[in-house]
């Protein structure tokens, strides 16, 4: 009897680059993989935001099943001499994108085993045109070899990656600071809090140059129209939103923005470290 062939494994694209962009890429994992294995994690990261992204590659991808092959594209420094790496984990994923720190963190949290940079000339592929779309002619050919079941070894010699270290929270007595490490597409602002540590007695969050104090909630619908609060957010952090509008532009706060909580018992107070040699727009 036959020996059963090998499934390919799943794949995620993860980038920057928009739908049209994105197309190009899922066009070439197609060409080897059948229908079905190959999903879209999101394409509206804001440009060139790598730790941004890493935060929120970070929590989406590690939820897919142990071995998924994760492709990660935001990638300022394209055609330069940063390297392109796959990375294998030990709970049989791998990595693959720009050595630009963007795959540290998700290694780090799926178990980091081993970055190998990535040789063109090693991998059965149509010729790169140009210098500045690695996506499609480099890291989708490469994760589509890896999906079939080439190890990921095969692909270039061991490299030491470029790290890249998110900012982590500092918890205190009565409260704790960190800082927004994301903006989603509604203007919410999501900190490196965990929600955890917000007492459950909490009932309201003090904002740092506002009068008056906004609600501690579960839900968006348990706002007022357009009123500003601050909730659990779904990646397990603290996050600041205004219903059916944009705390971002409500607060003028961006990622990187210090955010300190201080509570008491009934009481949560927020507020923001002003740094002024940063822009408060992104």
């Amino acid at each position: 009897m036959a020996p059963r062939a090998r499934r390919p494994r799943l794949v995620t694209l993860t980038s920057d680059v928009g739908s049209a962009y994105a197309a190009q890429m899922k066009g070439v994992l197609l060409r080897t993989l059948p229908p079905g294995h190959v999903v879209d994690l999101t394409h509206d990261l804001p440009p060139h935001a790598v730790s941004e992204a890493a935060f929120v590659v970070r929590t989406m991808a590690a939820a897919f099943p142990a071995g998924t092959v994760h492709v990660v594209i935001v990638d300022p420094g394209v055609g330069s001499a940063r390297a392109p790496i796959a990375v294998g984990c030990r709970d049989g994923s791998v990595l693959v994108g720009p050595d630009n720190g963007v795959l540290l963190p998700l290694a780090r949290e799926l178990g980091f085993g081993s970055a190998h940079r990535i040789d063109p000339g090693r991998l059965r592929s149509r010729p790169r045109v140009g210098r500045t779309f690695d996506g499609r002619d480099l890291f989708a050919p490469a994760a589509a070899e890896v999906a079939a079941g080439r190890p990921v070894s095969q692909l270039g010699p061991t490299i030491r990656p470029v790290d890249l270290v998110l900012p982590e929270p500092r918890r205190r007595a009565a409260g704790a600071d960190g800082a927004v490490v994301h903006v989603d597409r509604f203007g919410n602002l999501i900190s490196n809090i965990p929600s955890e540590w917000v007492p459950g007695t909490a009932r309201h969050v003090r904002v740092a140059g506002r009068r008056g104090a906004v609600p501690w909630v579960d839900h968006y619908a348990a706002l007022g129209l357009a009123r500003l609060g601050a909730l659990g957010s779904s990646f397990g952090t603290v996050e600041l939103a205004v219903r059916e509008g944009s705390a971002e532009r409500r607060l003028e706060w961006a990622v990187g923005d210090p955010v300190a909580l201080r509570w008491r018992p009934g009481r949560v107070r927020a507020t923001r470290t002003v740094n002024s040699d940063r822009p408060r727009r992104r």
